[in-house]
């Protein structure tokens, strides 16, 4: 059997085909129907937020953030260690990325050298709570009302994590979420925009429904809405959202008993409830971490290189400054298998074979 550094829960088929009845009974597929509303006030009473908007994935939630804050041009800054989609969302709304470093413990954007990066052109800033660890959201804050810029936080890793007594995706001018079927919790694909000013709100509203109320066309719009079945595997997954972060906390702990002495994680924070996302491990070297690797594939495990490469290093954006921390994690960061009913055993063996490969040279 391969062990994949990730495995999409589901429920039992009949918790999902309730929903799918009502589905057909109603004849709505999509359109904002009674699952879409259903899931948004699960989310809003989940999350402690008020204004929130189920979208068709996370790529999406960033770009519609951009756009609802009329950032269309200019300069956005942000983090190079990150899935893809962050910097991709910055270039399809034809703005720059402008890279930071990050800090070493968590990863997340260096707050510290975020003011030296500000320029004329600044319009924003887009940082990740990367494997659902907090940015330095009082820094990061402070800088954006000195040079009156919006804060986005790309919070796709967030969901179930609370910092600060606050859900942290409830943090920023606009926060996103993506439900990918391989998140801790999903709708197959899917994402969602929380926004912090109503105003804002109303606007995304229509954008992510082509601009228009009725028969008039208001602004310019995309098709962000999501469909009827998305949500109803939303509303399935939503009360096994406790026993999944209790199930990945516990595996995680097993890691951390076997690990500890043997390799790098991430600081722990103190003001962070931890959602249990990932599992993200540091070796020494890129050598190091081919050759477990190379151990663990021998043994159909897989795990996965989160994030790789660093993106300032992306062959299609202008020249970037360099960023010497995050090219250097990137080379040696992995993410081990995590799901809740990954077999004990089986984490038992995948760390006994993580330190037979730091032994072997």
């Amino acid at each position: 059997m391969n062990i994949y550094v990730t495995k999409s829960f589901t429920p039992a088929l009949d918790e999902y085909m309730h929903y799918v009845k009502d589905i057909f009974a109603s004849g709505i597929l999509t359109n904002t129907g009674s699952c879409v509303k259903g899931l948004e006030e699960k989310l809003r009473s989940f999350l402690g937020v008020e204004n929130i908007h189920y979208v068709t994935n996370g790529t999406i939630a960033l770009q519609l953030a951009l756009a609802a804050l009329d950032i269309t041009h200019g300069e956005i800054i942000t983090t190079p260690f990150s899935y893809v989609a962050t910097t991709s969302s910055i270039l399809w709304e034809k703005c720059k990325p402008v890279f930071v470093d990050i800090e070493p413990d968590n990863f997340t954007i260096d707050a510290s050298k975020i003011e030296a990066a500000i320029t004329k052109d600044t319009k924003a800033i887009m940082a990740v709570h990367v494997f659902g660890y907090a940015c330095d959201i009082d820094a990061i804050n402070a800088i954006a009302d000195k040079y009156n810029l919006k804060v986005i936080y790309d919070a796709a890793h967030t969901f179930g994590s609370v910092y600060k007594g606050r859900a942290l995706s409830s943090y920023g001018d606009i926060s996103t979420l993506s439900f990918h079927a391989t998140k801790l919790f999903h709708t197959v694909e899917g994402g969602a925009c929380i926004v912090k000013d109503k105003a804002v709100s109303d606007k995304l509203e229509l954008q992510k429904r082509f601009g228009h109320n009725k028969d008039d066309h208001i602004t310019l719009g995309i098709n962000g809405k999501q469909s009827e079945f998305h949500a109803a595997m939303g509303l399935a997954n939503f009360p096994y959202i406790s026993k999944i972060i209790a199930g990945r906390k516990a595996i995680s702990n097993i890691y951390d008993t076997i690990l500890k002495e043997h390799i790098q994680r991430p600081k722990k924070q103190v003001d962070l409830q931890y959602n249990y996302a990932y599992y993200p491990v540091v070796f020494k070297s890129e050598k190091e971490l081919l050759n477990v690797f190379s151990i663990l594939n021998d043994n159909n495990i897989y795990p996965r290189r989160y994030f790789y490469p660093s993106l300032n290093n992306l062959p299609y954006i202008e020249k970037a400054a360099s960023c010497p921390v995050s090219e250097d994690i990137a080379l040696r960061i992995a993410c081990l298998p995590l799901y809740p009913d990954l077999p004990h055993e089986n984490v038992k063996q995948i760390s006994e074979l993580i330190i037979k490969g730091l032994l072997c040279p």
